[in-house]
């Protein structure tokens, strides 16, 4: 369970960096939030807002993409973001959406949430899965 999440962590920190250096061509000042931050992973000053990176690479397999609402029953991710932008990485590439925008895809699409424990993880979590067809309807870039 240690490996899974550390591996998962590493991962986790190089999408964040591959997304810090699309979002630096065009914003110097922009920075990855050291430590854990619930909020958001990138904050960019110039614009003040944050942005939440995220990979689902298992979704090449499934075709649905995880938004995790909630962890050992806390509220988490997109409960508790602050971000305005959420990056999904789903293994091919870096799709950007709106956070609002991933919130209307479910209240659109009247979708309901699964309870379940996640590869690595010993508590439950609930989360939407979402098929790509449906969400990528929501992508900003």
């Amino acid at each position: 369970m240690i490996q899974t999440f550390k591996r998962d962590l590493k991962r986790g920190k190089h999408h964040e960096n591959v997304v810090l250096n699309y979002i630096k061509a065009k914003y110097k000042n922009a920075y990855i939030k050291d430590g854990y931050c619930k909020e958001y992973d990138i904050f960019i000053p110039e614009v003040n807002f944050g942005v939440e990176v995220k990979s689902d690479e298992k979704s090449k397999y499934t075709n649905n993409i995880v938004i995790e609402i909630e962890f050992n029953n806390k509220p988490s991710a997109l409960m508790t973001t602050k971000a305005k932008f959420w990056v999904i990485y789903d293994g091919y590439s870096y799709n950007w959406f709106l956070t609002d925008k991933i919130k209307d895809c479910i209240k659109d699409n009247n979708l309901r949430y699964a309870e379940f424990i996640g590869k690595g993880d010993a508590k439950s979590k609930k989360a939407y899965l979402i098929k790509k067809e449906i969400l990528y309807k929501y992508k900003e870039l």
